[in-house]
């Protein structure tokens, strides 16, 4: 799903009141929040979906695949989305794991 399609749909929930642009704007709006509060650290918890946070991976020594040399990576912050328990069952029910 891309960003145009994710518009698609809230104008569609919304109804005939609102149109796609006003629509686009608030999907900007959303995201840019979401954005700004990664960026600065924060958590931004949507219940019965999930939380947006940052978590601290700890430096640690890596291999280059080709010459086997060892690198030191640093600590850093990566993003991290957690889905909430509901998002997670309503997955599980619609994708079974299928046993080839």
């Amino acid at each position: 799903m891309t960003k145009a399609d994710l518009v698609e749909q809230v104008a569609d929930a919304i109804g005939p009141g609102v149109t796609k642009k006003d629509c686009a704007l608030i999907v900007d709006g959303f995201l840019n929040a979401v954005k700004k509060a990664v960026y600065e650290g924060e958590n931004i918890e949507i219940r019965g979906f999930g939380t947006f946070g940052t978590r601290l991976r700890k430096s640690r020594t890596a291999r280059n695949p080709r010459t086997g040399e060892a690198v030191q990576v640093p600590a850093r912050h990566v993003p991290v989305f957690k889905p909430s328990r509901q998002l997670r069952e309503k997955v599980e029910e619609r994708l079974p794991v299928s046993g080839d």
